[in-house]
């Protein structure tokens, strides 16, 4: 679990910018200066007097607008086509008197600019014929925040369910440490703690919970020794640092309190639905920085073992989120693929109870273990983008 845009025509306006500028400039190797000169774009203006104004004749193909913010408040700026609606490309806060560049590739069709004027209704421009035989890029239909309502309320489903199964696996771990049984306590562990990792998209909705119950010692004055150094990695810690049942008592008491809340808790929350989106691809973010690394691990070794949590928490996400992207998210399909070979590659991983140490695995395996989880998170990482709430209207 942590603690805490790609579609090329609908990515940020810093990788539109970078892209455009490679175009624009016509730059060559040699600096030879007989090459014919590239087709000056054409200049739009943005405002909600003028939008839309000055794209004209365009033809099919890869090629920039240069979109000049003509208003006197800030605006967004949509390539739609007609009378579909589908985003080609868009840009975002666009300041009075800034020109920008749009790079974006457009198949036969008719298209218009949309403004997003600040505080106002949005405004759609003159429909604008694009001819040719050139094929497009891709487009994404806008959702609206109540299309996220439902997705939102079958993860919360999700989680409750998980969060029942977190108290009864920590109740053990508890009642293990309390008699002294270090041995079945370091039984009782891993159990627990894959019960909250898997917990996934839910971790901004718990708030301080969160790093009472999971929190790492990393930036802790103390470290390992700190004071607010709690929950199921202070537990590992000194279930496999040889620390006493006494030393480990009041830690795993406060750990069931916290877990007793947390369930109390969310049951009158609602996880947001603008949270669903990122989280597909943040949740893997990390198991790559802290799991597949190693860096969480508190002597236990079995970050495969939560990297494979994390997975389940990644496809829970995705499940709920597969009504929306089925129709907009070409590449849902290699999304699927990877998910399930990454969790085979960390199931492989697993021997009998035990499960092989990040730092003990064959460099090949981990090499193809790290490969598979950075494909995947460049195939998760337009999910944000696609699924962001967009105004129509």
């Amino acid at each position: 679990m942590i603690h805490q845009e790609t579609i090329v025509d609908i990515r940020r306006p810093g990788a539109v910018l970078a892209a455009s500028l490679l175009l624009a400039t016509g730059c060559s190797a040699t600096g030879a200066d007989d090459r014919p000169s590239p087709p000056t774009p054409p200049t739009v203006q943005i405002s909600a007097s003028h939008c839309g104004e000055g794209w004209t004749s365009p033809q099919a193909g890869l090629q920039t607008i240069m979109v000049t913010n003509t208003g006197d408040v800030a605006s967004g700026v949509d390539l739609i086509d007609v009378p579909g609606g589908a985003v080609h490309a868009e840009l975002e806060g666009l300041a009075p008197g800034v020109t920008r560049p749009l790079r974006v590739s457009l198949a036969q069709g008719t298209y218009a600019i949309r403004c997003d004027v600040d505080e106002r209704d949005l405004v759609v421009g003159p429909s604008v014929r694009v001819v040719g035989n050139a094929p497009g890029g891709p487009a994404t239909v806008p959702i609206s925040s109540n299309d996220l309502f439902a997705p939102a309320q079958a993860y919360t489903t999700y989680v409750n369910g998980g969060l029942k199964t977190l108290l009864a696996r920590t109740e053990a771990l508890t009642k293990a440490v309390d008699r002294g049984d270090l041995a079945a306590a370091r039984t009782a562990w891993l159990p627990a703690h894959l019960a909250y990792e898997s917990l996934g998209s839910a971790y901004g909705t718990f708030g301080d919970f969160d790093g009472a119950i999971n929190g790492r010692p990393a930036g802790l004055p103390g470290g390992v020794h700190d004071t607010n150094f709690t929950g199921l990695h202070r537990i590992e810690y000194g279930l496999w640092h040889d620390e006493s049942a006494t030393t480990l008592r009041p830690v795993a008491d406060k750990l069931h309190q916290d877990v007793k809340a947390l369930s109390g808790d969310f049951t009158g929350e609602r996880l947001d639905p603008a949270d669903l989106p990122l989280r597909a691809h943040e949740i893997l973010e990390n198991t790559l920085q802290f799991e597949l690394s190693g860096r969480s691990d508190q002597g236990s070794g079995t970050t495969l073992a939560t990297a494979a949590a994390n997975v389940q928490g990644t496809r829970a996400t995705i499940g709920v989120l597969r009504p929306l992207l089925e129709s907009r998210y070409p590449g849902l399909k290699q999304v699927d693929a990877h998910l399930k070979r990454l969790h085979a590659l960390l199931a492989a991983q697993k021997h009998g109870d035990a499960w092989t140490p990040v730092d003990r695995l064959d460099p090949r395996a981990r090499k193809t273990i790290n490969g598979t989880a950075g494909e995947l998170l460049e195939e998760l990482a337009p999910v944000a983008e696609i699924l962001v709430p967009r105004r129509t209207r």
